[in-house]
């Protein structure tokens, strides 16, 4: 049996581009939707003509689509997962485009009929509507409100009841709906997750950065060491993740909102 130093090492040492998700296999273990988001993409993929993917990782999701659209583009703001992506989906014909997740999409007004998305940050509603030609489709899959808090709260101590109501998916179907576009699916799930070792929730923090801002195993070596004492002691660490499934379109008659003077 690995020592916590070990297992804390080996986790430290582990490469965190990109959205791979293997080096978890045998450590952790979450509960997938039943949607089948990646299969369910690939099949919208497959019918359209010019298609974005924003928020791309490094690119393994879009790349699992069995066809690509003769235009197909992603976006991507860490540097890392664009040299990943960009090697990943330059061999399928796909432009990687390296673009901040807070800035305006780079690209022309009605550029594509799909635009998907998998954990994206945050939905630009506005920004999407506008790169989407009428009766075009937005697909994607959103984080939900609380997700994965039982880690979030064992690190950071209780959270404010706003911080578990973000990314609610009415409050996301209110803004897709304010920016113009009209709602075809939204369903919800929790899931369950386990993480069998220490080393898999370093592992996950460095990853998922967002998750506890400013994390280090230095910062929170005594709490990471109490958790390992407790996974030992009494089994996996137990969280739950939340996702949607987020399915909007365009209107065929969409005219642009103009800001009011």
């Amino acid at each position: 049996m690995q020592t916590f130093e070990e297992l804390v090492a080996e986790a430290e040492a582990a490469p965190t581009e990109g959205w791979d998700f293997s080096w978890f296999e045998g450590r952790a273990t979450e509960e997938r939707p039943s949607w089948g988001y990646a299969r369910a993409m690939g099949e919208r993929l497959a019918g359209a003509q010019a298609a974005l993917d924003i928020q791309t990782g490094g690119g393994e999701v879009l790349a699992s689509a069995r066809k690509l659209p003769k235009l197909t583009a992603a976006t991507e703001g860490w540097p890392p997962n664009v040299a990943k992506a960009t090697a990943l989906l330059h061999p399928r014909g796909a432009v990687v485009v390296a673009a901040p997740e807070d800035a305006p999409l780079p690209f022309g007004d009605e550029a594509f009929d799909l635009v998907v998305s998998r954990h994206p940050v945050t939905p630009h509603w506005t920004e999407i509507t506008r790169v989407l030609r009428p009766g075009g489709t937005y697909f994607a899959q959103h984080v939900g409100p609380g997700s994965v808090f039982e880690i979030i709260e064992y690190f950071l101590g209780p959270q404010p009841e706003a911080g578990r109501n973000h990314r609610h998916p009415d409050r996301e179907r209110a803004d897709a709906e304010a920016a113009g576009l009209r709602i075809v699916d939204l369903r919800a799930e929790r899931l369950r997750m386990e993480f069998q070792d220490i080393g898999a929730v370093v592992h996950f923090l460095r990853k998922v950065v967002w998750m506890v801002p400013g994390f280090t195993v230095d910062r929170y070596r005594p709490r990471l060491l109490s958790l390992h004492e407790r996974i030992e002691a009494e089994g996996p660490f137990v969280a739950h993740s939340t996702r949607h499934l987020f399915e909007a379109r365009k209107p065929e008659a969409f005219e642009a909102r103009k800001p009011q003077a």
